[in-house]
C-alpha cells in the first residue's frame, strides 16, 4: 500500500481544505462561524497570523488535511483535520499528526493545544496515541467542544 505524501498547503488546495472539513463537521455537528471563516479564508485566518496548514495526498486525490493555528507566542493549536471517510484506516491520520507536531516544532512551538467532541473517539483515540492528554475545557469559539487535550513538545 502506497504511503500518502504529507504537503504543505497551496492556495489551489482551498476547495479541498473547506470539503474535507465541512463533511466531517456537518456530518456530526453544524457548522459554526469560525469554521465558515477558517474554511473560506485559510490564508488570512490560518496562515497569516503564523499558522500552516497541512494536506495529504493519496492515490493522486487530496484526502486528508490539518492546520496549525498560532494561538500565541510557542502555542499552536491542532485543528482542522479531517480524513476522507474513504481513505480512514490507512494511516493518513497518524501521518498528518505526525507531520503536524514536526511543523509544530519548526515554528517554535513549545505546547499544542487541540479542541474536540467526546462523541468523537477515532479522533481522540488519535490525539492520545499522538501524546495528548486532557485538561479542562475552557469556554471558546465552538459550542461542539467539550474536550481539551494539550502535547508539551
Amino acid at each position: 500500500m502506497p504511503a500518502a505524501r504529507i504537503l504543505d498547503y497551496q492556495p489551489s488546495h482551498q476547495p479541498a481544505f473547506r470539503a474535507l472539513n465541512q463533511a466531517w463537521i456537518t456530518q456530526y455537528f453544524e457548522m459554526e462561524k469560525p469554521d465558515y471563516d477558517m474554511l473560506d479564508q485559510p490564508e488570512r485566518h490560518i496562515l497569516e497570523p503564523g499558522g500552516a496548514i497541512l494536506m495529504a495526498e493519496y492515490e493522486g486525490e487530496l484526502v486528508g488535511t490539518c492546520a496549525l493555528i498560532r494561538e500565541e507566542e510557542g502555542v499552536f493549536e491542532l485543528a482542522k483535520m479531517a480524513v476522507a471517510p474513504a481513505a480512514q484506516g490507512l494511516g493518513i491520520g497518524w501521518a498528518l499528526g505526525q507531520a503536524a507536531l514536526a511543523k509544530a516544532r519548526q515554528l517554535g512551538a513549545r505546547q499544542v493545544e487541540l479542541l474536540s467532541n467526546s462523541r468523537l473517539k477515532p479522533a481522540l483515540a488519535l490525539y492520545r496515541k499522538l501524546g495528548f492528554r486532557a485538561v479542562p475545557v475552557p469556554p471558546g469559539p465552538y459550542q461542539r467542544a467539550d474536550v481539551k487535550m494539550v502535547l508539551d513538545l
